[in-house]
């Protein structure tokens, strides 16, 4: 196993140098950066001084190498407005990392029970409509999902906030938190205001289940398929001849080994995540990293969407080298 993840870590630098790459010269396909954001708003001479200041007049490879230099040391360039996109990162990542992590608990606590349920009420009413919602839940839109949850819950019921990560006033004063994590949920705890802590949980309800529900659908669908699978197994077979109740069976001898397609392809829904997490974050002015990606991406600023895309990329690297350490340590079938 040793040499496996050893290998593995190994990679790491590799995968998320090509995605780096690919998005660099991606983003040089659509032409000048400088001319598209500032077109119309500047002269000529003035847009090419910026072009200039920020190295586009020279070659491209120059460009390419500077910008990897760049990266080694932390610097994923500078935005239109002269911020740091390593600042921005720094500011609304944790912000998106925080909507992330509610949005898995919402696809676990949703997909891995339902599909166990379905798995083992097989071709009942109840299957056929848990196969149904998980097809409904992968295939609707999220900014859809999050504006009927709005809809029904924020406006109809007014049960639940329908924007921001918290009111205006809790906001305000868990920016004096110290140390401040820019996660509100663990700002608020260490704020020591139960009220704040609620307003902050109240917040993330509708967005994490607008963005988990998408993910949910397919926990449910591969749950259930590889449990079916699994139940057929000789193992199984062997288990129940024991004696041992469908319970048991189920719980202790099947469920770990269908698990194992959840955890390989989980990485891939994560990405998948920090993707829908633009919409979500838009849909409920959400302010972390998928927001303000979307804001930049409005002001045609392609230098600060390089670098929070690039940030992304390594994300999803390193994400895809620790889902591969747990499927090792949950199957030791898997070797190099």
């Amino acid at each position: 196993m040793v040499r496996y993840l050893g290998v593995r870590l190994l990679l790491i630098p590799l995968t998320a140098w090509i995605l780096v790459t690919v998005v660099f010269f991606l983003m040089r396909v659509i032409g000048d950066p400088i001319s598209a954001a500032m077109g119309g708003r500047m002269t000529q001479e003035q847009i090419e001084i910026r072009k200039e200041e920020a190295g586009l007049n020279r070659p491209i490879l120059t460009q390419y190498w500077e910008y990897i230099s760049g990266l080694l040391h932390g610097d994923f360039g500078q935005a239109q407005d002269h911020r740091q996109i390593s600042d921005v990162i720094a500011t609304y990542g944790a912000a998106t990392l925080e909507l992330v992590f509610w949005a898995l608990l919402v696809a676990f606590a949703v997909g891995i029970p339902l599909g166990r349920y379905a798995a083992t009420h097989r071709d009942t009413v109840a299957d056929a409509g848990l196969r149904l919602f998980g097809i409904l839940a992968y295939a609707a839109p999220v900014f859809f999902v999050g504006l009927l949850l709005k809809l029904l819950f924020g406006v109809k019921l007014g049960w639940l906030p329908v924007s921001g990560r918290a009111g205006v006033n809790v906001e305000l004063q868990l920016q004096h938190v110290s140390p401040k994590t820019n996660i509100l949920f663990i700002d608020a705890i260490l704020y020591g205001d139960t009220d704040y802590l609620i307003d902050v949980v109240k917040h993330a309800v509708l967005p994490a289940i607008a963005l988990g529900l998408l993910t949910a659908g397919v926990f449910l669908r591969l749950v259930r398929i590889n449990l079916i699978q699994t139940l057929r197994s000789d193992y199984v077979d062997a288990a129940r001849a024991r004696g041992l109740s469908a319970r048991v069976v189920t719980g202790r001898h099947a469920v770990r080994n269908a698990m194992i397609p959840i955890v390989t392809v989980m990485g891939m829904y994560i990405a998948m995540m920090l993707g829908g997490a633009v919409l979500t974050e838009t849909t409920f002015e959400w302010k972390g990293l998928g927001f303000q990606l979307a804001e930049y991406l409005k002001a045609r600023d392609f230098i600060a969407v390089q670098g929070i895309v690039a940030f992304i990329a390594v994300v999803i690297a390193v994400m895809s080298f620790f889902v591969d350490a747990i499927v090792a340590l949950i199957d030791p079938r898997v070797r190099f």
